[in-house]
């Protein structure tokens, strides 16, 4: 007998994704890389995403370590999945050949649990906390102690057509409404968003909760919550799922097809990271000059938005022979003037304060005043070990939107939620 609103498709999913979670902790780790030189200085290897100007970071910290060490700078898949599985693949082996690690925001509580990295403490501690922005450093922390230094943070914002729009709408349901009177004149009109099954999803429902006032776990990351803001969030996403103004493609849209989708003309608005800006003022200087930004859409026109925020967090490996050296190199890699450097010629939000004052971001970054808006009043992930659990069992469970049924949904993410708590997360 076939399960009504999806239930099925979204059980049958969550069994092969933790199938897949499964097999991932047969993998046997790589060989481990000496840091070390042969009475040269040390060697501190940095495993970082790509970033296409961090070379230039690298070289001015390089020299102004004046021969105490050398950072080498070890480009990391493109896929954030590819870069957990090799760290976490060489650090269960402790491999004493990494030394300080570029994570995502949500790995850290994982990796600190684990004993993998060293907590920050002391004067370290103090430079890293003074000036930057709370809700960076709240993804840093565990068990309130900090294991890691935000380098760059992220937040998605409303991108919509001022020629169709005078104003933007400040709550999902106005824009609704806004995109149907559109599409009603036959003009472009849909609301374009990631609803594909993967941690894009997972950010929407999530901003959406918080935006909510709810909560999916604890603030202690220790149970799960699911309350009244959890299920009017589902309310609100099965809304849009299913308002008739959103891509065809929704259900299987991830961030760069829903920036191009919009970049054809399609949407009159766009929910995305502001990488979108730069890309559509090449392709499209014409269509650019009708696009606004502004705050993330909210669930109730009286209270704000609260975006859930991205970025990367700079750990020190619990293996490396050259802690000092390392947590030296980290500290210099993200500090002021390279936060800065970053985020002009990368496109990554600094997680300093202060840099959003300085003049040379006003053109690379003419919407950072709504950029800091959202960061000083953000929501973070679930702040727990098990994140990398509770991330694949909700994108499953929500998959696809428009099957969504709020009460029993929230039922069944509260279950899958409460056992992924109780692993502690899977660590391949």
């Amino acid at each position: 007998m076939s399960e009504p609103d999806g239930a099925g498709v979204r059980r049958r999913s969550r069994a092969r994704a933790v199938a897949v979670a499964s097999a991932l902790t047969l993998l046997v780790p790589t060989a481990a890389c000496s840091s070390g030189g042969d009475g040269g200085p040390p060697t501190i290897n940095l495993y970082y995403p790509p970033e296409q100007n961090l070379q230039k970071v690298v070289d001015d910290c390089n020299a102004q370590a004046q021969g105490r060490y050398r950072i080498a700078y070890q480009v990391l898949p493109r896929q954030a999945d590819e870069q957990r599985v090799q760290m976490v693949r060489r650090l269960a082996a402790q491999d004493s050949g990494m030394d300080v690690l570029g994570l995502d925001v949500t790995w850290t509580q994982e990796f600190a649990s684990a004993d993998w990295i060293r907590e920050w403490t002391g004067e370290d501690r103090t430079e890293v906390e003074q000036g930057t922005l709370e809700g960076p450093l709240a993804t840093a922390r565990y068990e309130d102690k900090l294991f890691a230094a935000p380098k760059n943070t992220n937040v998605q914002l409303l991108w919509y057509r001022a020629d169709l729009v005078p104003q933007p709408p400040k709550t999902w349901d106005e824009m609704i409404e806004q995109a149907r009177a559109l599409k009603d004149q036959g003009k472009p009109h849909q609301v374009l968003t990631m609803g594909a099954q993967y941690e894009g999803l997972v950010v929407l429902y999530n901003t959406m909760v918080a935006s909510a006032g709810g909560e999916i776990v604890g603030s202690d990351g220790k149970k799960a919550v699911m309350d009244d803001g959890a299920v009017r969030a589902l309310e609100q996403l099965k809304r849009l799922a299913t308002s008739g103004v959103v891509s065809p493609s929704f259900s299987n849209a991830t961030e760069d097809p829903v920036r191009l989708e919009f970049q054809s003309g399609n949407g009159a608005f766009q929910v995305n990271w502001p990488f979108v800006y730069p890309a559509l003022q090449e392709a499209d200087p014409e269509l650019a000059k009708q696009v606004k930004w502004a705050r993330y859409p909210g669930v109730d026109p009286n209270t704000p938005s609260r975006a859930t925020i991205g970025g990367i967090n700079m750990a020190v490996s619990a293996y490396s022979k050259y802690p000092e050296e390392s947590f030296d190199a980290a500290k210099c890699i993200r500090n002021e003037q390279n936060q800065k450097f970053s985020a002009v010629n990368d496109g990554v939000p600094p997680t300093i304060e202060a840099v959003y004052d300085d003049p040379e971001m006003a053109e690379a970054y003419p919407m950072k005043e709504t950029i800091l808006e959202e960061l000083k009043e953000p929501s973070t992930r679930p702040l727990t070990p098990a994140y990398q659990s509770i991330s694949t069992v909700m994108s499953a469970i929500l998959s696809p939107p428009s099957g969504i049924d709020p009460e029993r949904t929230a039922d069944e993410l509260r279950g899958a939620v409460s056992d992924a708590l109780e692993s502690k997360g899977v660590l391949p």
